[in-house]
């Protein structure tokens, strides 16, 4: 007989050996059927699981609350389930039926991944594991999902176990209670993103909320006041209004050419509104329309900004019908209750692709505000704000703002720059005859370009003083960038 035959045929005896011995079955009391059946005191097969869904962008905060009421039994256990890939794509009743049959689901270590509950911080929560306990004196186990479109998951869950279904359901009761009152999201500065598998699958990034001072927008005298008293002061007063019956929702519309500082207005009210939570939507996550209110109406007082809206007056590709998708904005908008205190802020630069729409829907945006070109005065006060440091006298101020006329803001700022950098070039102080150059340069017709990607004269899509949310957006798509 062939010397490596021989050696097959005694190695498969062997393991004929061990499967009839039982050898290779997992110790009592490390699987999953096993486990949740001496927990909770009943045949785990024969009890119900109810499934509570929660959203991908609440995920951190069942985690954070299901870890608080996990420790209020001094004996919790927190576990994982192996068996491979398997365990991804079966739900925990589906894993306890097979489990009566063969061993498939040992316990193991949980499942962790890191997710962001502010601009700078993150908190390792648990994405697959089985949470035992007691609670309100009775045996619970939960099994904790997170939201997993690789294995068809669009929203995170929690799939409850009780020895009777009742107190399931008081579980869930304290569950939603506790979670309707809190979450890392009240009070932070989001932006909603669209993800490789749709909006529902996609998650929040956090931004740092601006800080910016009213003497950093240079609009005409009264201006930044009256959007800034319709956008935040009536929820001040949110008290004297629900006294009269008068709604707290309100829109606002900033419309003007690009450049002018439409975003940097809104960066100004960002950085006012502390304590507000900030929902920010642009391009293709402005579909996350609907998710955006119903957020902001748990988490407020809120502001939704919506920016470059005439982007989506006529577009359906992201719409669940025949409308465009600003018609599902508008929607989005009617639905909150009148004692919503929330601000809808929407940015354009074509007013014109708005106008009819929102005539068709009217009462949604209660104030429209346009942001003008900077007049003579006004683009001295910008030339002196982008000059902090730099010692150009009031009169080459003055000759640089009169020699650009119908320009932004952008421009402004990109002439200091531009002065600043010559003057680097030269290996010299910056000086009056560095300024003078850069408008000269700038204002010289084979600069036209130039001139209207800065968003002066017609085209270009930048805006703001700022550099508020500049396009293209770094990172996800639909994420804001907040420069400048």
């Amino acid at each position: 007989m062939d010397e490596n035959l021989g050696k097959f045929i005694d190695n498969f005896a062997r393991l004929v050996e061990i499967a009839q011995s039982g050898q290779h079955r997992v110790k009592r009391g490390t699987q999953l059927l096993t486990t949740l059946t001496d927990h909770l005191e009943v045949p785990a097969e024969t009890v119900s699981v109810v499934v509570e869904e929660i959203p991908p962008h609440r995920f951190v905060d069942a985690d954070i609350l299901m870890a608080e009421l996990a420790a209020e039994d001094p004996e919790f256990r927190l576990a994982g389930i192996g068996g491979g890939d398997q365990r991804h794509h079966q739900s925990l009743s589906d894993m306890l039926q097979q489990s009566q049959m063969f061993p498939h689901f040992p316990l193991s270590q949980p499942d962790y991944t890191n997710l962001a509950v502010g601009p700078d911080e993150q908190r390792q929560v648990v994405a697959l594991g089985l949470w035992l306990f007691n609670h309100a004196g009775s045996p619970i186990a939960i099994l904790q999902r997170d939201a997993n479109p690789r294995y068809g998951r669009q929203t995170a869950s929690l799939e409850v176990l009780a020895g009777a279904t009742d107190h399931s359901a008081r579980f869930l009761t304290e569950f939603r209670r506790r979670m309707h009152h809190r979450s890392v999201l009240k009070g932070q500065v989001i932006s909603l993103v669209m993800g490789e598998y749709g909006p529902s699958a996609a998650g929040v990034t956090f931004h740092a909320r601006p800080a910016l001072a009213a003497d950093d927008v240079i609009l005409p005298d009264g201006l930044l006041e009256r959007v800034s008293d319709h956008a935040l002061g009536i929820g001040e007063h949110r008290d004297a209004l629900n006294k009269y019956g008068q709604h707290l929702k309100r829109g606002v519309l900033l419309y003007g050419q690009p450049g002018t500082g439409k975003t940097h207005t809104v960066r100004y009210l960002l950085s006012r509104g502390e304590g507000a939570t900030a929902i920010l939507l642009s391009g293709g996550s402005l579909a996350r329309i609907s998710e955006a209110a119903t957020m902001a109406r748990a988490l407020q007082p809120s502001i939704v900004v919506l920016e470059d809206c005439d982007l989506i007056a006529e577009d359906r590709s992201f719409g669940h019908g025949p409308q465009p998708l600003l018609f599902e904005v508008l929607d989005a908008m009617d639905g909150l209750a009148n004692d919503a205190d929330v601000a809808f802020v929407l940015t354009t630069n074509r007013v014109d692709m708005l106008e009819r729409a929102l005539a068709q829907r009217p009462g949604r945006v209660d104030l429209a505000v346009e942001i003008p070109l900077p007049a003579p005065a006004e683009r001295i006060s910008l030339l002196r704000l982008y000059a902090r440091g730099i010692s150009f006298s009031p009169e080459a101020l003055e000759d640089a703002a009169a020699r650009t006329e119908g320009t932004t803001a952008s421009f402004a700022r990109e002439l200091v720059r531009r002065a600043v950098v010559a003057a680097a070039l030269d290996g010299v102080p910056v000086a009056d005859s560095h300024l003078a150059k850069a408008v000269d340069d700038l204002m010289a017709d084979s600069a036209a370009l130039t001139r209207s990607l800065l968003g002066s004269g017609t085209g270009g899509d930048g805006d703001g003083h700022g550099g508020g949310f500049p396009g293209p957006f770094p990172g996800p798509p639909g994420a804001f960038h907040f420069g400048g």
